[in-house]
């Protein structure tokens, strides 16, 4: 079939359309004819009319235009639809949009195959539903319905047209979905009689591009006798909304010198309208650059990419020579292909030209002097120098070394972070009968190198010369700390060491003094002339102010210089043991039930302040008992204790057990001590040691004693 035949084919279609609304002959705004279909050809020709399109707002069509969903076509004023290129694939619809002052309407062209060929206007229905008529034979014809968004009142408007080719009486058409009975509930209604279609309210293609509807066709008691057919709506783009930058903050790097066309960064925008019509094509474009020197135009930005490069020299693009590091360009993002009439969105973008280390650091004099104190430790010095590079960087950031002068590494030097100069320090004092002068020679560089076609120059060198000035010194002791051996409780007035101090001042001629500083249990003294050493009182190792068998003490010398210095001497003496302690006995005090079966009263220990070998193995014996029988016994456990018991069960009462125990220094020392043992009556776990028969075997003892006594002084009786 030929266009023509498609175009006779519409033509019968609209009168059917005509026909079924039964709608009068009076002017209807709008396109005359809504929906078209072409036979898709091998190319469209640029400038070649398509076909032609009528539409009247019935009032002279003032400030008429028209939009075409495909950027590829224009209709021109006259209605002709035209191909702005030669064209070998359009899709398979084109919408036109038309509004004037008074009217505004959508017409639809659908593009079909040479398969799609029909040859008579029932056979339309069978098309698919690509074209928005049902495949089966129905009674019902829903073609799709086309609505530009955002259309102003009045409201509700018509927008299409539903058709039933039986004429069953009582008939009704209805209309279910979203939108409809679904929510968005209300947006669109149907006439139940005439099949009439309209919306209620603007749309908003971004929140609902598309609505799939269901009509039937129902009796009276609402039955369904024909359906449901979809009815689908789409919403046509209108240029609503703007385009927006959604993800900034947008910042961008360019090292300074780099060459021109380099990519700095990209601007991308988001616009909400339709992707596939120029409602959200977009353009780029500066529209402001701060500062504008060293030229108002720095930068470029890609119209279609958004990619922003530069376009200045490498020279131009130094940082050290302009006014500000940081630019900030000013983007427009505009729809519509660029065009006057698109809807734009700005951003701000800022571009920050980033520092290479192309300026060595120099030093600000070729000669720098400092004094210090001998034996002072500190800073004595701040060497300056200027750079030009970014104080944020390693590219200013300095670092110094001591190259040569520092034999006896007695010199650092360490940067300060805030100012970038050179703190030389001493941190070895200085002697001035040694050396009174030091010549340093030092270097700075950067923490970043340089970059290669630049130098370290001769002013990044410098020179330090530092006067070391005299001062009286304290005589130093040698050695020091001083120690010496000496057994404890040797004579008071023995003499402990000679000490030896000298005055560092040697071009001084001064005498020195001794005296004693520190002597924490008053032991010693000293010589105030020649410095010896003795005792005061006797040492002892078991005294508390000896830690570790070490007893300490602190010595001055002090020199005739004005003012006089001091100097300070330890001494350790180490305290050697002698067998001076007793040991003694623990614990002193036992308990025994009166009835015990257990007659091991008490393990006793013994302990000794001396060292070994003037303490254990201890011996323990009993002093003698008298009287008829023997009452108790102590047997050894180990060289520390031993252990006490009962040879029988004894009356409640207070005893007294000699105990004798005795060390193994040469000589022995022994203690003699005596253990208290009570004798207690237990009745229900309970002790009871109330001393009735106080001190009874004590008091036997004596009057045994006394018999024994007499017997001897009386050997006649």
């Amino acid at each position: 079939l030929s266009n023509q035949v498609y175009f006779l084919l519409s033509f019968l279609f609209a009168k059917v359309l005509l026909l079924a609304c039964a709608e009068d002959l009076e002017c209807v705004p709008g396109f005359q004819q809504k929906v078209f279909y072409i036979e898709q050809p091998f190319e469209f020709t640029e400038d070649q009319p398509v076909l032609n399109l009528e539409f009247d707002d019935c009032k002279g069509n003032n400030k008429l235009n028209f939009e075409v969903s495909n950027p590829d076509f224009k209709v021109e004023r006259d209605g002709s639809l035209v191909a702005l290129k030669n064209i070998s694939e359009a899709g398979r619809a084109l919408f036109v949009h038309a509004r004037s002052e008074h009217a505004e309407d959508m017409a639809e062209i659908l593009i079909v195959g040479a398969n799609e060929k029909h040859g008579a206007l029932k056979e339309i229905f069978k098309i698919e539903g690509n074209l928005g008529i049902p495949r089966q034979k129905r009674a019902i014809l829903a073609t799709p319905i086309l609505i530009p968004e955002n259309q102003r009142p009045p409201f509700p408007r018509s927008v299409g047209k539903v058709i039933s080719r039986e004429g069953t009486e009582g008939a009704k058409f209805r209309l279910s979905g979203k939108g409809v009975d679904q929510d968005p509930k209300g947006i669109f209604r149907i006439n139940e009689i005439s099949g009439d279609v309209s919306v209620t309210r603007a749309l908003d293609r971004e929140a609902i591009a598309n609505y799939e509807l269901e009509v039937e066709v129902t009796d009276i008691s609402g039955k369904t006798i024909d359906g449901p057919v979809r009815l689908d709506i789409s919403v046509i783009d209108q240029n609503d909304n703007r385009p927006m930058f959604k993800e900034g903050p947008y910042v961008g790097h360019v090292m300074e010198g780099s060459p021109t066309g380099t990519t700095v960064m990209r601007m991308t925008a988001f616009d909400a309208d339709d992707s596939s019509t120029d409602n959200a094509l977009l353009r780029y474009n500066i529209l402001k650059q701060t500062p504008t020197k060293p030229s108002p135009n720095m930068f470029y930005i890609d119209p279609e990419k958004g990619d922003i490069v530069t376009v200045v020299s490498p020279v131009l693009l130094d940082r050290e020579t302009m006014e500000t590091p940081k630019y900030e360009l000013v983007i427009e993002a505009k729809d519509m292909g660029g065009l006057d009439v698109g809807l734009t969105g700005t951003a701000t973008a800022t571009i920050l030209i980033d520092d290479k280390n192309d300026h060595p650091p120099e030093f600000t004099k070729k000669e720098f002097q400092a004094t210090v104190k001998e034996g002072v430790t500190g800073v004595i010095v701040n060497l300056t120098v200027g750079d030009r590079d970014d104080p944020a960087t390693g590219a200013w950031r300095a670092v110094y070394t001591i190259i040569n002068g520092n034999p006896g590494q007695s010199f650092e030097i360490h940067t300060n972070p805030q100012t970038n100069e050179g703190m030389l320090s001493v941190v070895k004092p200085l002697d001035y009968e040694i050396s009174a002068f030091h010549t340093l020679l030092i270097k700075v560089e950067n923490e970043d190198p340089l970059i290669p076609d630049i130098a370290y120059g001769p002013s990044s060198t410098a020179t330090v010369q530092i006067t070391v000035e005299d001062v009286n010194e304290g005589p130093v002791f040698h050695p020091n700390p001083m120690t010496v051996t000496k057994q404890e409780n040797i004579p008071i007035g023995s003499v402990v060491l000679t000490v030896n101090a000298t005055d560092p001042d040697t071009l001084q001629h001064q005498t020195i003094r001794y005296s004693v500083y520190k002597d924490p249990a008053g032991w010693l003294e000293i010589n105030p002339t020649n410095g010896t050493i003795g005792t005061t009182a006797v040492l002892d190792r078991e005294s508390p102010y000896v830690q570790n068998n070490i007893y300490t003490a602190l010595f001055l010398a002090i020199d005739s210089g004005n003012p006089p210095a001091t100097g300070t001497g330890t001494l350790h003496i180490t305290l050697e043991d002698v067998n001076d302690n007793v040991p003694s006995l623990y614990p002193t005090l036992a308990k025994v039930c009166d009835d015990a079966k257990d007659l091991r009263v008490v393990v006793l220990g013994a302990s000794d302040k001396d060292l070994h070998p003037n303490t254990d193995p201890f011996k323990f014996e009993l002093s003698k008992q008298s009287g008829p029988e023997k009452l108790w016994r102590i047997t050894k456990l180990n060289n520390t204790h031993a252990q006490v018991v009962l040879l029988q069960n004894l009356k409640k009462a207070n005893y007294n057990i000699p105990i004798s125990v005795t060390d193994s220094g040469k000589p022995p020392l022994t203690n003699n001590t005596e253990l208290k043992l009570q004798v207690c009556s237990c009745k229900k776990s309970k002790m009871d040691c109330s001393a009735t028969d106080a001190l009874h075997i004590s008091m036997t003892l004596i009057l045994l004693s006394l018999f024994s006594l007499f017997c001897k002084s009386f050997p006649e009786l």
